[in-house]
């Protein structure tokens, strides 16, 4: 007589997105799509005002995660100083320090370098909402992204209050150009969920940390 053996369960192994090192993200909630902010930088270095900006997205806009997408290169920032990625992804995991936030190389694993083209291929991402998120002097700058209309229009939008450049970036162009879009505050929570074109306006006290300083603060004791 033949013994009966059970079927062996063979189990995904699940990787985790906490270091440079990972590939995946975890799987969403089945019961409704992750909602995951998305800020994109050069994070060269990632400093405390990144992980403010952070914890405060996950707190107003009802966020699962917020993804750091470390990028390669920023097209419009001169490669020269710019440390090497592994460094800046290791340097923003020191930084980041909490369960819900994650550093990815996205875009270096993606194959994109453009936020329109990284955005585009997330929107193919099953069971997941997004939201970039950015600060006042980013909005200012956005008509120098490339399809920066298709981003608008592609991703819902968060954008931190940062001095001095809010008041300028209000009366700018896409603000203007997006007007009926705006999300009032208050309703800043609605924001995950919302069809793009939508965006909210988030004030916040200020955060003194800064990239360009601790470079200039790094190169004065380099020298010194």
């Amino acid at each position: 007589m033949t013994a009966y053996c059970e079927p062996k369960v063979l189990r995904r192994p699940v990787v985790r997105l906490q270091a440079p090192a990972a590939e995946t993200p975890d799987p969403p909630p089945e019961t409704r799509p992750l909602r995951v902010g998305l800020l994109g930088g050069s994070f060269n270095p990632a400093h405390e005002g990144h992980r403010y900006i952070s914890l405060e997205a996950l707190k107003r806009l009802g966020l699962d995660q917020v993804w750091w997408l470390v990028s390669p290169q920023n097209p419009l920032k001169d490669p020269e100083g710019m440390a090497p990625l592994a460094e800046r992804l290791a340097g923003a995991a020191a930084v980041a320090r909490h369960p819900r936030l994650r550093v990815l190389p996205l875009e270096t694993r993606l194959g994109t370098r453009y936020t329109a083209d990284t955005l585009l291929r997330l929107r193919r991402w099953p069971n997941h909402r997004f939201v970039w998120l950015m600060g006042a002097d980013n909005l200012a700058q956005l008509p120098r992204w490339r399809h920066w209309r298709r981003i608008v229009e592609s991703c819902a939008i968060a954008v931190f209050e940062r001095h001095p450049y809010s008041h300028g970036a209000l009366a700018g162009p896409v603000a203007r150009g997006f007007a009926g879009a705006r999300l009032p505050e208050p309703r800043a929570a609605e924001l995950p969920a919302a069809e793009p074109p939508a965006w909210v306006f988030v004030r916040l006290r200020p955060h003194p940390a800064s990239a360009t300083a601790i470079r200039s603060r790094a190169a004065v004791a380099a020298a010194g």
